[in-house]
């Protein structure tokens, strides 16, 4: 199942760690994850996101707020009834382990390029395979997969083709154009539209798109932390003024969560 990054060799157990048959070896880290980025394949020292977004996002996650939308993700995996998954820009886990928890006979592996975030999410569910990895480079085998969980995350979709099972299928997670439009409204002079189904143009041959939903909720944001961790887990964050960011802190208000699945199925 799991391939070298470097050769595309299978990777194979040794002690505390993997190699393949060319002698390169990977250790487990202490905390239960495997390293698969090698160092010619980053593109800064420590990529994706660091240990203030990461613990934001758990904050923010832990406290419930966005619960329905993990309910209705694990009910379509579940519905999938995959044999062999894998969740693709894992972050810290909180999706990943509701999933898990969806699918107990499944085989599941989860990866993100950032180490801060996947340090993290392996105490969640260590009976998963947790990998620090490249979403352009994922470093398993060709048609190894049965579903692909793709949550708020950036996507490579030849990767995504080339790693699902004629029959698979991706679960894109997304937001649609109106999601947190208040939020955005207070931090921005001038709100842009977002095209929430600009990716169905990308979909490659090969994958068609077999289903779509949308959930929509109101969340009040009460406390300045809540509102705080939402601004820190979001590009948002760091767009904005240190004006704006501060008057969203100081008040409370609502927000609308506005959410889009899509079920895209590889071919057989």
């Amino acid at each position: 199942m799991l391939i070298c990054p470097l050769c595309q060799a299978p990777l194979s157990p040794v002690e505390n760690g993997v190699a393949c048959p060319a002698g390169h070896r990977f250790d487990r880290a202490r905390q239960g994850y495997l390293n698969l980025l090698p160092v010619q394949h980053k593109k800064s020292r420590d990529p994706g996101d660091n240990s203030t977004m990461v613990e934001a996002r758990r904050r923010f996650l832990d406290g419930g707020h966005y619960a329905p939308l993990a309910a209705r993700l694990t009910e379509l995996a579940a519905e999938r009834a995959p044999r062999r998954w894998l969740d693709i820009g894992c972050g810290e886990g909180y999706y990943t382990a509701q999933i898990a928890q969806a699918l107990p006979e499944a085989e599941g592996y989860a990866l993100d390029i950032s180490r801060e975030a996947v340090k993290r999410a392996c105490r969640r569910v260590p009976q998963l395979s947790w990998l620090v990895a490249s979403m352009a480079r994922v470093p398993l085998a060709d048609a190894s997969c049965d579903l692909i969980a793709s949550v708020f995350s950036p996507l490579d979709w030849q990767e995504a083709r080339r790693l699902l099972a004629p029959g698979g299928g991706l679960l894109r997670m997304g937001p649609t154009g109106e999601h947190l439009l208040e939020l955005r409204a207070r931090l921005y002079d001038e709100v842009r539209d977002y095209d929430d189904t600009k990716h169905l143009s990308q979909i490659p041959d090969g994958m068609r798109l077999a289903h779509s939903e949308t959930l929509d909720f109101v969340l009040a944001l009460d406390t300045p932390d809540v509102r705080a961790d939402l601004l820190a887990m979001t590009p948002h964050g760091w767009r904005a003024s240190a004006e704006r960011r501060a008057a969203v802190i100081a008040e409370p208000f609502e927000v609308r969560v506005s959410i889009r699945y899509d079920w895209i199925e590889r071919l057989a």
